[in-house]
């Protein structure tokens, strides 16, 4: 196999396309970025980025600018049905994949710094104003033919690439062209929601207020901005038609005073729950809302696109160079779709939940609620956010069933030596696969060597991982790490005296003895080149 000659299109400019964009230009894949705006968004859209998503961002080294303009938030906080504190989901243990749980952020700002990033890489070439007219397959099979068009320019341009990623959102073109299908419930709920500067709330988390009769979220930003979500009586607005000031200017009265020259955005929408039928069609991919779109209630909505980019840019990435066959890409579907539809389900259960308009399903709400925060299991699911879909992959490229199989690795700090300065894990990883033998003895290291793993082909990184209160040698045959706080051995544990195989988007593909290893060596094989 020889390493494709042509660019990757990305067609959107949206957050979740400059994602992908970067992510690929970080992997030395050249691109072509195509959006029909002449700019980024100016409107406040997306509001909640979670850990995940700032640690894929952590692979492109725009982790801490991202930092500097978002809320490190610490989850939300629900209301019952009479406006008191119900509970706060914080989720799961702080900064487990080494950024705080949920954080809040303005989608204009976050745009920027990734365009700003992508127009810096010569990797990447972008171009706003620019319309995407047709796709086509070519005949040869290696690629698509695009059709692109740019206000002033005297003819169309035809553009030779070797795969689209369709980022352009819940009315995507690609997928129209392509005739694929949406699967799911449009929901006819009316929905108004604003964007406020100059407000007085401080809080770290969001609120969501689970009153029958006005259902409302409140999300603070950075520097006074503000989000406030109302559910719309019938007369009160219509979709698509931007809400009068006055109307806005009642629904906030309970919780701030407000004039015009504050409002940044305001709204009126409805949402939908809905799957794209295929992911896949010959040489173009869909990603993000594009593939799926979900109720807000969850905030899941730019996280579940970005997981997709995670996911999909080191496949192409392997593809591109020639590191792997292109079946390798019928993974990404087999990975993310199940999640995803989870994911899309469970936004509109808790929307059905926590923003009901029904009394008595309100306050069988409540009671339950109650009941559950007495015992602490119960107090754990909820504040944990325990009933919240979790990630993992049940097909795809994952090999055995151990129950750490699929699952994410958690990203804790780790003391790598000479100098023992505590380090996040996914810095040592580095970008390709990493095999971690934690606590396993020399000899079984010798065993990987007789298994025929592909090293030479996708850079499999070997690392030695000590757990329990040791130092990592200075000096080894293989790169260590050691536990720093005890969060390695809460990640690892289970797989002590095992190897762990774990792929390029952290997730882990095996966890095998050395009896395992030539299976695990044989199956990686099989999508490589």
């Amino acid at each position: 196999m020889t390493p494709a000659q042509h660019p990757v299109l990305v067609v959107g400019g949206g957050p979740v396309g400059l994602a992908v964009a970067n992510l690929l230009a970080a992997r030395g894949v050249p691109l072509v970025l195509v959006e029909r705006n002449a700019s980024t968004s100016d409107e406040a859209k997306a509001i909640s980025l979670d850990d995940e998503s700032l640690r894929t961002l952590q692979a492109t080294g725009l982790a801490d600018k991202v930092l500097e303009i978002v809320v490190p938030g610490t989850g939300t906080r629900y209301y019952d049905r009479k406006g008191r504190p119900l509970f706060h989901a914080r989720g799961p243990q702080a900064y487990r994949l080494g950024f705080p749980f949920k954080n809040q952020f303005a989608q204009p700002e976050l745009e920027k710094v990734l365009l700003d990033e992508l127009k810096s890489r010569p990797e990447a070439d972008v171009r706003f104003s620019t319309e995407l007219v047709t796709l086509e397959e070519r005949p040869d099979g290696t690629g698509v033919t695009a059709t692109v068009r740019t206000p002033g320019a005297m003819d169309e341009e035809l553009l030779e690439v070797s795969w689209v990623l369709a980022c352009d959102g819940g009315r995507s073109a690609v997928r129209e062209l392509f005739g694929i299908r949406m699967t799911g419930t449009s929901h006819q709920e009316v929905w108004l929601v604003a964007d406020t500067t100059g407000d007085h709330h401080d809080e770290r988390y969001g609120m969501h207020h689970g009153t029958p009769d006005r259902p409302t979220v409140i999300v603070p930003g950075r520097g006074g901005r503000c989000r406030y979500e109302f559910l719309l009586h019938p007369g009160e607005g219509e979709k698509g038609v931007r809400p009068d000031f006055e109307t806005l200017r009642r629904l906030v009265a309970p919780y701030r005073s407000l004039t015009e020259e504050q409002v940044e955005r305001c709204t009126a929408y409805t949402f939908n729950a809905v799957v794209a039928d295929r992911w896949r069609d010959g040489h173009v991919l869909l990603l993000g809302d594009a593939a799926h779109m979900m109720p807000p209630f969850a905030g899941q909505g730019l996280n579940s696109g970005i997981r997709d980019a995670t996911n999909l840019a080191w496949k192409i990435d392997d593809v591109w160079h020639g590191r792997a066959r292109e079946s390798l890409l019928d993974t990404y579907e087999a990975e993310r779709r199940p999640h995803a539809t989870a994911m899309v389900r469970y936004s509109e259960r808790l929307g059905d939940v926590v923003m009901t308009t029904d009394r008595r399903r309100a306050l069988v709400r409540d009671i339950a609620a109650r009941t559950l925060l007495r015992i602490p299991p119960g107090r754990r699911y909820l504040s944990e956010m325990r009933f919240r879909p979790r990630a993992r992959h049940e097909a795809g490229l994952v090999v055995g069933d151990h129950p750490l199989t699929g699952t994410q690795l958690p990203q804790p700090r780790v003391l790598v030596p000479p100098s023992l300065r505590p380090q996040l894990l996914d810095d040592v990883l580095g970008k390709s696969y990493a095999l971690l033998g934690v606590d396993v003895p020399d000899a079984a290291w010798r065993r990987v060597d007789g298994s025929h793993w592909p090293d030479d082909t996708i850079g499999i990184k070997r690392i030695d991982v000590l757990l329990g209160d040791r130092l990592p040698p200075a000096a080894a045959a293989r790169e260590a790490v050691a536990d720093a706080d005890g969060r390695l051995e809460e990640a690892l544990g289970t797989a002590r005296n095992r190897f762990v195989l774990v792929k390029p988007d952290r997730y882990i593909a095996a966890v095998m003895g050395p009896d395992d290893l030539p299976a695990v060596a044989a199956a990686l094989r099989r999508q490589t080149a």
